[in-house]
């Protein structure tokens, strides 16, 4: 009778398991497989940031947090996971309880099977009021059978479904785990690569950048200097009149040499000297805001840099070499009064270099000193400063436009450093402040040079690679610049190189420099800011070729 009703029972189970199998699920499947997709997904994205060559850490943070939400997930899992446990616990107990009356239950229900026939029970009784309350009771009694086995059996079969399902989560919570630790750690790793790389391209772009620097102040100078008592010669082949043997060729002119363009430009103050300007006249135009005193009482002395203490006005300002004295009587006295200004606002120590002022230790003699002499205690007060440099182009920052007219419109013909026959006033440079040339022989370039620097300039605005862009020549600059076809290709990323130029022109602003560059390219008119445009020439022009002034010129023969 025993392996009778086990066998009744395991039919039971059967009976329900195939009822209600597609109703048993798990409460947190959703979950389980939600966290699944967010593991595929932050496998993938790590997969991709190990093949990425430049991992971000703005990625990496994203990924950072990512983790954190699974790993909040996984600890959400495992305490339901853990509560479910209990909960299973208490009902085995529950239905170990059960198990008695289940196998009771089936025994009586298999019994009464036999004894509930209607013949038997019509047999047995006495009258008909028993005959019905019997077989009333007995059905009663089959059906709670019934019942109590369907609920029990039921109970166990959602048990053992339960638990199978909580191993089955347990190894998965378990795998999760070990993926999730798995990407803490090479997250943790990546992030220390990443900082490390951050920190080595940011010193890389530090030194890059300094390099750059190196070449931009090579090239555009970033000292002022002036005439000094030293011969000048203009090159023939820095002049827009010569032939470089090519067609088409391009070369930059500046207007002005390495200058602060602030103060007094001393080819200037020989042209309107010899236009018929007074000292206190060139002194009014290039200080303007400034009053001369006559009669400022002077320091006696002044500490020079490596020479000692020396008289002021009979040692120092006699031996300052600034100005040939072939310069017009009244541009020596300008000069003179600027000179003593400049060193008294020194604070009494001063040094001995065109930095400064070009001081040698031996008296100049002839108009230099009669100059001085002829405006001893002419002093400047007041204005924004006493400087001046050797030529400025025609334009000052303090005193504006330096022509007859007062304008540009009668620039460049009426300027005075043109009248003085400056030789810098408009010039190509090729050669570096030594003489030194990098094998060029003057300062212009082929169309493909030109091109170059224009590939260049669209290389520098994308930002992607700028490094690389500096001179080609290394054997004269150092760096790893991009070949031309290399620029080329480069700027073809980047919207289209320039491969053709067929016309150049230059638009100047009312504040004294180059406002816009023109070109007419292979992609149309192409029009460039003239700061970027000299910033790309000079960090990519072959050589010392170069431009000195923010008002510069370029031209196509």
């Amino acid at each position: 009778m025993k392996k009778f009703s086990a066998l009744i029972f395991l039919l039971v189970l059967f009976f329900l398991l195939s009822i209600n199998y597609r109703l048993l699920t798990i409460i947190h499947a959703d979950e389980v497989e939600d966290l699944q997709k967010q593991i595929n997904e932050l496998n993938k994205a790590r997969e991709q940031s190990v093949a990425a060559t430049k991992p971000l850490e703005g990625q990496l943070d994203s990924l950072k947090r990512q983790l954190a939400q699974i790993q909040v997930s996984l600890t959400n899992l495992t305490f339901k996971i853990a509560q479910k446990e209990k909960d299973l616990d208490l009902r085995t107990e529950k239905l170990a309880e059960q198990q008695a009356l289940l196998e009771q239950r089936v025994r009586s229900y298999y019994i009464r099977s036999f004894l509930t026939s209607p013949l038997i029970v019509i047999l047995s009784s006495q009258n008909t009021g028993d005959l019905f309350r019997e077989l009333f009771y007995r059905q009663a009694a089959t059906k709670e059978d019934q019942r109590v086995i369907s609920s029990v059996t039921g109970e166990v079969m959602d048990l053992l479904s339960q638990k199978e399902k909580l191993e089955k989560d347990k190894v998965s919570l378990a795998s999760f785990q070990v993926q999730v630790d798995k990407n803490a750690q090479f997250l943790g790793g990546e992030i220390d690569k990443a900082k490390t790389y951050q920190s080595e391209l940011t010193g890389k772009i530090a030194e890059l950048s300094a390099r750059q620097q190196a070449i931009l102040a090579a090239k555009s100078g970033t000292f002022t200097t002036s005439v000094g008592d030293v011969p000048l010669a203009d090159d023939p082949n820095a002049a827009p009149t010569f032939n470089p043997g090519f067609s088409p060729a391009f070369a930059a002119f500046s207007f002005g040499a390495y200058t602060h363009r602030n103060g007094m430009s001393q080819y200037g103050a020989k042209g309107r000297a010899q236009s018929g300007q007074s000292a206190e006249q060139i002194l009014a135009a290039y200080y303007p805001g400034a009053s001369l005193n006559k009669s400022f009482s002077v320091p006696a002395t002044i500490e020079v840099s490596g020479f000692g203490t020396k008289a002021f006005e009979d040692e120092y300002m006699k031996r300052i070499y600034e100005m040939p004295n072939s310069f017009p009587k009244e541009a020596l006295k300008a000069q003179a009064v600027a000179a003593r200004t400049y060193a008294i606002r020194q604070g009494g120590t001063i040094c001995p270099t065109e930095s400064c002022q070009v001081y040698k230790d031996s008296n100049k003699g002839g108009a230099w000193e009669e100059a001085v002499n002829e405006t001893k205690g002419w002093v400047l007060e007041g204005g924004s400063n006493a400087q001046y440099s050797s030529t400025t182009g025609g334009y000052l920052n303090n005193s504006g436009w330096d022509t007859k007219c007062g304008g540009r419109n009668c620039w460049t013909a009426d300027a005075f450093e043109k009248i003085a026959d400056s030789p810098w006033f408009y010039k190509g440079w090729y050669k570096d402040r030594g003489g030194n040339s990098c094998g060029k022989s003057h300062p212009w370039l082929s169309m493909e040079q030109v091109a170059d620097i224009l590939n260049a300039r669209i290389v520098l605005d994308s930002g992607d690679s700028t490094d690389r862009v500096s001179p080609v020549d290394t054997s004269c600059w150092s760096g790893n610049p991009f070949s031309i076809s290399e620029m080329r290709d480069k700027a073809n990323q980047h919207g289209g190189a320039v491969t053709s130029i067929s016309y150049t022109s230059v638009v100047y602003s009312d504040s004294g420099s180059t406002a816009t560059v023109v070109f007419d390219t292979n992609k149309g008119r192409v029009e460039i800011s003239g700061s970027k445009f000299k910033e790309a020439f000079n960090l990519r022009a072959p050589g010392y070729i170069s431009i000195k002034s923010p008002l510069f010129n370029i031209e196509k023969k």
